[in-house]
């Protein structure tokens, strides 16, 4: 866990990866939506680009320009995000909220978090840790 919040980052990194995750691709679409300083919107995009979450291509040459799109990992770290964000909603929230719906069917989208082993969704269960050396103990 440790780790993936190290790479992940702060709250405005996964405000960054939510909005790319809908298709925000460009600094000024950025920093536009989410009313961030430019100065913190460079670092964070820097950074989630040095941990692989987000790929910088440029897509224009005269002026250079370039947009930011999720990687593999940047996607994998999607239902992350909009888990918090269903939990946020549950017990944070208050007045009107944002929410996402199929884009497709247009239903909305409830996020939960389920073992893919047995569908069970987590949280309603009981969990323990297995440590790394009792994995490779038990390898």
């Amino acid at each position: 866990m440790a780790r993936g919040l190290a790479r992940a980052g702060d709250g405005w990194s996964w405000l960054i990866l939510r909005d790319a995750g809908l298709g925000v691709a460009r600094f000024d679409e950025f920093r536009t939506r989410l009313g961030i300083a430019p100065n913190i919107l460079t670092s964070r995009l820097k950074a989630l680009t040095a941990h692989g979450l987000l790929e910088k291509r440029r897509y224009s040459e005269r002026p250079p320009r370039h947009e930011y799109v999720l990687t593999e990992a940047g996607r994998d770290f999607l239902p992350v995000l909009q888990v918090l964000g269903a939990w946020g909603a549950r017990h944070c929230g208050g007045g009107t909220l944002n929410r996402l719906v199929d884009a497709e069917t247009g239903h909305t989208v409830r996020a939960v978090v389920v073992d893919q082993t047995n569908g069970a969704p987590l949280g309603t269960r009981r969990l323990r840790m297995v440590t790394a050396e009792e994995a490779l103990a038990e390898a």
